[in-house]
């Protein structure tokens, strides 16, 4: 069973939409990952000491904002991944094809004013 292969302005629109999720990731690591890390100093200090997932599960427990902001980050790049995999193994669904198409149609309804027009349509 080959590949199946997508119109090019589909491919292309996939792309940028990736693009802009792993930007995000990205930004989020530099952000809010240091800043949930240095919240958690004096776990660290005593993880140190004397290393226990059950120290590692109690500091996060009690800290919840470092809790929410680290999650935010590793959820969001797991989830990257995840759909990249999915996609190189089985292609896209049909929900996010349907979705694709839409903002293709969307980006050629407004035309030449849209900032990804040159983007989508070059040949």
């Amino acid at each position: 069973m080959g590949t199946p292969s997508y119109p090019a302005p589909l491919v292309r629109l996939r792309t940028i939409m990736l693009r802009r999720w792993w930007m995000v990731s990205g930004l989020l690591w530099l952000t809010v990952a240091p800043l949930s890390l240095w919240s958690l100093r004096p776990e660290m200090a005593q993880l140190r000491e004397h290393f226990t997932w059950a120290t590692v599960r109690l500091g996060l427990a009690y800290n919840r904002p470092a809790a929410i902001g680290l999650g935010l980050c590793v959820g969001l790049t797991v989830a990257l991944l995840v759909a990249e995999s999915r996609y190189i193994l089985w292609g896209m669904t049909r929900v996010e094809r349907q979705r694709l198409e839409r903002l293709r149609d969307r980006i050629a309804a407004q035309g030449p004013s849209h900032p990804l027009w040159k983007q989508i349509n070059r040949d």
